[in-house]
Formats: structure tokens, C-alpha cells, sequence
């Protein structure tokens, strides 16, 4: 497949006669350097704009603060934005932070680490930036939810609010916390929101 895109506006979807396998869909990504490129469970490709500067500061906090805690804790692995992960809904999905636990990361094969990684994060942490529309956000979290994940937050710096979604709970709404701590696979996790809300 050679597809490229300039100039174009963003997000956008892409629909394919037969939706792509995750081959084809690394080797798209690949040439479409530097879009961010999911794939949801309809097959259909969606396109963004890399982050502008001071998003993905917040998100590179953000994804520092995991890491540090996850190297420390040593019950599982961080990930940051540009890792997509195969979900049981056959979509392929990117958080803007991730979290995964020893357990299933071991149970995967080298092959399957190396390409999309056939599992759902127990933990992820979605940031709006200024062009992401809230709702389509939030029905985002709702997928990572029914693919498996345990605790999902979405961080809204617009609003500075934090809300956290789990498993047949309706999402906890937290109106400009100092910190949010971590609960569930993440429990120790303290996320301070200083630089967040700056």
C-alpha cells in the first residue's frame, strides 16, 4: 500500500474496501511519518496530527512520571503514545500512557512484542489536547474499558478535570485535583498535577 497525506486536515478516517492487517497498517504508518495512525474496530484507519508542543509536554510528563513509578514498583512495564496495541476488538489503539502488567507482557511472544502487542493495557491515561472534541474522547475511554483495561483516566487540561473510568462504573469526575492516586493494577501511582494544569 503506498498512501501518503499533505496538507491534509486532521483527524480524519480512512475506510478500505477490506480493512488492512496489522502488516499492511505498520508499513502505512512508516510513510506516513509523523501522523498518528489508529485503527478502530470497524477497520477504519484514523488519522491525527502529532501533538502540538505544549501537549506533548504535558504527555512526555505524563509518561515519565509512569515509567519512574513502574521501574520502581516492578509489577509491570509503561508505554508511551506512539505504542498501538492489538485489542480484543480487533481494533489498534495508542494511549497517550500506558501501563502493563509483568504478567501479560511475559505470556507474549517475541514476535507479538515486536509488532502490535496482542493485549489490552490494565491502565491507560488519555491527555486532551486543544483539536480533541471531549466526547469522542470519552467514548474512547469507554472502549479501552470493554477491551479490558482496569482503570482509565482522562486527563482534561482545558477543564482541569480528571476522569476515571473502570468497570461497570459510571466515570468518577475530579475537578482540579493537586494529585490523583492510582488504583487497582496501578495502586501506589500518584500522578501530581502541577505541571498538568500550568
Amino acid at each position: 500500500m503506498n498512501l501518503t497525506f499533505n496538507e491534509q486536515q486532521a483527524p480524519f478516517r480512512i475506510r478500505f474496501e477490506q480493512p488492512i492487517s496489522s502488516e499492511e497498517m505498520e508499513r502505512f504508518c512508516a510513510q506516513n511519518d509523523p501522523l498518528r495512525i489508529e485503527r478502530d474496530s470497524n477497520g477504519e484507519l484514523i488519522v491525527m496530527t502529532p501533538t502540538n508542543s505544549e501537549g506533548g509536554g504535558v504527555e512526555t510528563d505524563v509518561t515519565l512520571e509512569l515509567g519512574n513509578w513502574a521501574r520502581t514498583d516492578g509489577r509491570g512495564k509503561a508505554f508511551g503514545s506512539t505504542t498501538g496495541f492489538s485489542l480484543p476488538d480487533s481494533s489498534v489503539r495508542a494511549a497517550d500512557a500506558a501501563w502493563v502488567s509483568w504478567r501479560q507482557w511475559d505470556a507474549l511472544t517475541p514476535k507479538q512484542r515486536k509488532s502490535y502487542a496482542p493485549i489490552c493495557p490494565e491502565f491507560v491515561i488519555e491527555i486532551r489536547s486543544e483539536s480533541d472534541r471531549l466526547a469522542e474522547l470519552q467514548a474512547k475511554m469507554e472502549m479501552w474499558i470493554a477491551n479490558g483495561a482496569e482503570v482509565a483516566w482522562l486527563i482534561d487540561p482545558q477543564r482541569k478535570t480528571v476522569e476515571i473510568y473502570r468497570p461497570g462504573d459510571s466515570p468518577e469526575v475530579l475537578h482540579e485535583p493537586s494529585s490523583v492516586q492510582g488504583t487497582g493494577p496501578v495502586a501506589g501511582f500518584e500522578l501530581v498535577m502541577t505541571r498538568v494544569w500550568q
